[in-house]
């Protein structure tokens, strides 16, 4: 029978040397198809299956070397889809890779951040994304190198945490810190994801939206033990410091408890999450670390990541071959499963190990000729020698395996002493900046107690801070100085740290470098044992040198047992000698990490007393300001009072010295404005606000008594105008000094009401100016240019206010009420310039009226001959600028949901028919074949047009805004139904008989006028002409059926 043990043995131990090399090719090849599958172009999620075959990788080689020699190749800077799988990719190997594979992407962070840099300062989506991914895995590595007691995957018990965190509570601050900053990073992250995924058409069932949400199960995981971890530091925290103390820490604590609450619930919502994972649900309030009792209550978040069907696959995961052929049991199974266990599967095709069987059964048949020739005595010999020889292979490579251990052994301890010797002098360098750094805290501590004078200084002189705010403030400044100083110390702190590890980097080349000999070394061993092999295969072959072929082989088993006890004394004297350096770097590592933290503690103090100094300098400034403006509110209500004062009746003004106040007071609130601007800059230098508030109280004050004064001798019309103005004027200053006083209302705080109102005295003080008894036929002339240019800037003054609106709505508002008034501002903007055209138009067609009909005579003398004719001119275009003004105004109250959307609606009918009233009065003497005339007909039909558009916007917005609640019918009965009905048919007659008389109303007001009501009942009343600046009375068109 031919059986197994009649193969040659040259052929298994060449099988023998080639399976690592063939199996670590498998390898390399399996990791690169993974890696190309899992990270491409294509808009779609990481498959789990390719990483998780990465992951098992790191795992066999303990590390992540293979790994990143793919990535480096990867084209990152071009394709920012590539880049965004890598970085999910790299942050599963981070979290379930083996241990060692933190350190090797270490060596990389620099590659990582370069390539989020790239991309936060190029214009893309998923570019936005790869630079908030980088950055996020830049902090955790970090993070998780300097605190190597908790994994990254954050899997840590709570007495890890508690060993992490020390009995130190200062390095349990800083560890919070970093907590802190570690939940920011992977938050903002999951909001930017949100966000983009919200603006854009994705989707999370469809493969781009899946494509960026994929990521999110990785921060969803690290962000439920870092919240653990937060509400477990902050309970110690609170233990052993006050709680003003740590005021900071719980606004930043419930801040990412909502953001991270929001976060939890819209992924729960979400489809592509439900059949993944288990998201946890955080309690409807944060935890309440003031009361240590409350720590019980917290329950630890736990996320349940779903188990995904096996998928097929082709190309399944190897599996490790186990088998050993030299077991005896294996040699009662049959002889086909023996030799494919001994050389390997057939691999589909024929190579070269098939080739060598074939060759080395015809000479098994020959063998087998001549041995059956040969006698039984020379038969027995020969079996004997081929017995011995089986046997000292054998242990020959026993042998070799030891040897091939011994060296692997051999240089692991060599590459621990030389990390060793390379962190010992790491070790003396950062003792030297060490020492460096204690000279520079001299230093600091001497400017520190000149700090500490400064500050008592201060102290004692805090009665005559208000003569004194020069002196504070260039106190701040030499503060500040100091702080730049402590800064600029920090730098160069974190430069000298730098440059170690750029030098530990270095070394770390020079050790890949030796590393890499060593192989190419043992590259050369492998090919001598292959010569030793074939030597030894040739001698088998021939059957005449057996003999000295078994002398051979006896001598090299006893010099490589010599080499073996050689090398086992020399690694025990290097495990000694690395020993006791590990010990000793150990030690002198500890004591530098305490004197550290000695140092950091002291210069965190220092900074903590500076910024004390500085809050107490804004809260000195700030009460300054609120006791200014309080005096300031006192004069303003106390000019208010004079307007109801019986006393103050008899008092009057003139209306020039009344305009020269408003003016004045309009400069004040030019400067009010731009003190606030540069208090807001600057809030430690209020000087220049409370000179402009001063200024400002006592000419409001000055304005408010002067109008009452000069309403005491005007109409009744303008007097009840201006002491409104003027109330207005007091109330609107009262309410932005009140602001000022408020730190929650001093950013939003604006004089621009006030200026209105301030504007409005100033034109009703104009109107009040003695102008005779009438005007006189030679100024109507000029009074229509005036008149018309007066509308023209008051159209372009509704569209710039229009444009303020649309701007602060964009910034106050949001959503559906957003959308309802850019629509009605963009309505509106469009009616104003449909008017502005018709000013012009109407312009235009009344020049050429004047120049076909005057003759010989002057314009002037034209309009005089006209005078009835440009009255009515002069009223139509005022009664335009006035629509527009008040159109304006009406909108502003629906933006800020102050005013009723049927003001805005009553607006553009009296605009609709103020400009058909201009059209009629330029149509009198305009001729019919006009071309002008035409123009301006069709201007005037392009207003109405964009009036009906302003009104349509406005019931549009109206219906979007307002909640119709509509009745549930379902629980009443038949009774209540009717009885239901008839209280709506009761309502429904009350208002339509509201509705008549309000009608009735109406049209009785435009028929007889009643007198008006006046505040004043004992002034005579004066017949005066009505001025032409009154808007015209224009019956509603319901009154007319």
């Amino acid at each position: 029978m031919n059986t197994i043990r009649q193969v040659p043995s040259r052929v298994k131990s060449k099988r023998t040397e080639t399976n690592l090399g063939a199996e670590r090719e498998h390898f390399d090849k399996q990791q690169l198809s993974s890696i190309s599958k899992a990270i491409n172009s294509s808009e779609t999620p990481v498959k789990e299956k390719h990483a998780r075959r990465i992951i098992l990788g790191t795992h066999r080689e303990k590390g992540a070397f293979t790994f990143w020699s793919y990535a480096l190749g990867l084209p990152l800077a071009s394709n920012s889809i590539i880049s965004w799988k890598f970085c999910h990719v790299l942050h599963k190997v981070l979290r379930d890779g083996h241990h060692n594979s933190l350190q090797d992407c270490i060596r990389h962070q620099g590659n990582i951040a370069e390539t989020g840099a790239l991309w936060g300062n190029l214009h893309d989506r998923y570019g936005q994304l790869v630079s908030i991914y980088t950055k996020l895995l830049c902090t955790k590595m970090d993070f998780h190198v300097k605190h190597s007691e908790i994994r990254p995957n954050l899997e840590a018990s709570d007495e890890v945490l508690e060993r992490a965190a020390g009995t130190d509570i200062n390095n349990v601050f800083q560890l919070t810190v970093e907590v802190f900053d570690y939940l920011d990073a992977e938050l903002k992250l999951a909001e930017t994801v949100i966000r983009q995924l919200n603006t854009s058409i994705a989707i999370s069932t469809t493969t781009s939206g899946q494509c960026r949400l994929a990521p999110l199960i990785q921060v969803i995981q690290d962000c439920s033990h870092l919240y653990h971890y937060t509400v477990k530091l902050l309970f110690k925290l609170h233990a052993c410091l006050p709680a003003d103390t740590l005021q900071g820490h719980r606004d930043r604590f419930h801040d990412q408890f909502h953001s991270l609450k929001n976060f939890l619930n819209k992924a729960r919502d979400m489809l592509y999450f439900k059949r993944l994972i288990q998201i946890p649900k955080l309690p409807d309030s944060p935890p309440n670390f003031l009361h240590a009792s409350a720590l019980a209550e917290h329950v630890k978040p736990v996320v349940v990541v779903e188990e995904e069907e096996p998928a097929d696959d082709d190309d399944p995961e190897p599996l490790i071959e186990v088998s050993d052929v030299s077991q005896p049991s294996l040699q009662v199974q049959p002889q086909f499963d023996i030799f494919d266990q001994t050389f390997g599967p057939p691999n589909g095709g024929f190579d070269d190990r098939d080739v060598q069987i074939d060759n080395m059964k015809r000479e098994l048949e020959m063998l087998r000729a001549e041995l059956e020739r040969i006698k039984a005595e020379a038969q027995r010999y020969i079996t004997q020698l081929k017995s011995q020889i089986n046997s000292l292979e054998a242990e020959l490579e026993e042998q070799r395996v030891q040897k091939q251990r011994a060296l692997v052994e051999n240089e692991q301890l060599r590459m621990e002493l030389e990390s060793l010797r390379s962190q010992n002098a790491d070790h003396q360098n950062v003792q030297a900046t060490f020492i460096e750094a204690e000279k520079r805290s001299q230093a600091t501590e001497l400017r520190y107690t000149k700090l500490k004078e400064k500050h008592a200084e201060l102290v004692s002189n805090h009665a005559e801070l208000l003569r004194r705010s020069a002196d504070t403030v260039k106190m701040l400044s030499a503060s500040q100085q100091t702080q730049e100083e402590v800064a600029r110390t920090k730098q160069q702190l974190a430069f000298e740290v730098d440059r170690v590890k750029q030098e530990a980097d270095m070394k770390m080349e020079e050790q890949k470098f030796e590393m890499d000999k060593l192989k190419h070394d043992l590259d050369e061993r492998r090919a001598e044992v292959l010569r030793i092999q074939n030597s030894m295969q040739s001698r088998q072959q021939e059957g005449q040198k057996l003999s000295s072929s078994v002398a051979s082989l006896q001598g090299e088993k006893e010099a490589l047992m010599r080499s073996v006890s050689e090398r086992d004394a020399e690694l025990s004297s290097l495990r000694q000698a690395a020993q006791l350096q590990q010990s000793s770097l150990q030690q002198e590592r500890e004591r530098s990490a305490r004197e550290l933290s000695e140092l950091q503690g002291k210069l965190q103090e220092k900074l903590s007393r500076e910024e004390h100094l500085q809050q107490k300098l804004l809260e000195e400034q700030f009460s300054l300001l609120r006791a200014t403006a309080a005096e300031a509110e006192c004069i303003i209500q106390d000019a208010v009072a004079k307007l109801d004062d019986p006393l103050h009746i008899r008092c009057t003004s003139s209306p020039d010295y009344l305009v020269n106040r408003a003016e004045a007071t309009l400069g004040s609130i030019d400067k009010l404005k731009q003190g606030h601007t540069d208090y807001l800059r600057n809030m430690g230098d209020a000087s220049g606000l409370l000179r402009a508030v001063t200024q400002f109280s006592h000419l409001a004050a000055d304005t408010i008594v002067n109008g009452s004064a000069t309403a005491h001798m005007a109409p009744t019309d303008h007097a009840d105008r201006l002491t409104d103005s003027c109330r207005g004027c007091g109330s609107q200053s009262v309410k932005f000094l009140q602001e000022l006083t408020a730190k929650a209302t001093l950013q939003r705080a604006d004089p621009a009401a006030i200026r209105i109102v301030v504007q409005q005295i100033l034109r009703l003080g104009e109107e009040l100016r003695p102008k005779g008894s009438d005007i006189r036929q030679e100024e109507l002339g000029d009074l229509v240019d005036k008149e018309m240019a007066a509308t023209s800037a008051a159209i372009e003054e509704a569209v710039r206010r229009i444009d303020d609106m649309m701007n602060k709505a964009r910034m106050d508002t949001s959503g559906v009420k957003l959308e309802v008034n850019e629509r009605i501002l963009n309505c509106c903007t469009d009616l104003m310039k449909a008017i502005h055209m018709l000013v012009l138009a109407s312009t235009d067609l009344q020049k050429e009226i004047v120049e076909g009909e005057r003759g010989a005579a002057t314009v002037k003398e034209f309009y005089a001959r006209n005078s009835r004719w440009t009255e009515g001119l002069i009223s139509a275009s005022k009664a335009v600028g006035w629509g527009a003004t008040q159109l304006v105004e009406s909108a502003d109250k629906v933006v800020l949901h102050t005013g009723k959307y049927e003001e805005l609606i009553v607006c553009s009918h009296e605009i609709a028919a103020s400009t058909a009233q201009l059209v009629a009065a330029s149509k009198v003497k305009a001729d019919r074949s006009s071309q002008r005339l035409s123009t301006l007909q069709q201007a005037s039909r392009h207003v109405n047009e964009m009036a009906a558009n302003v009104m349509a916007s406005t019931r549009t917005g109206q219906e979007q805004i307002e909640e119709k609640d509509t009745m549930d019918f379902s629980g009443l009965s038949l009774i209540k139904l009717k009885k239901e009905e008839m209280e709506s048919q009761v309502k429904v007659l009350e208002l339509e008989t509201q509705l008549e008389g309000e009608r009735l109303a109406e049209g009785n007001g435009f028929t007889s006028a009643p007198p008006p009501l006046s505040p004043k009942p004992t002034k005579p009343a004066i017949m005066k002409k009505p001025a032409l600046a009154q808007k015209p009375n224009v019956l509603p068109k319901s009154t007319f059926r």
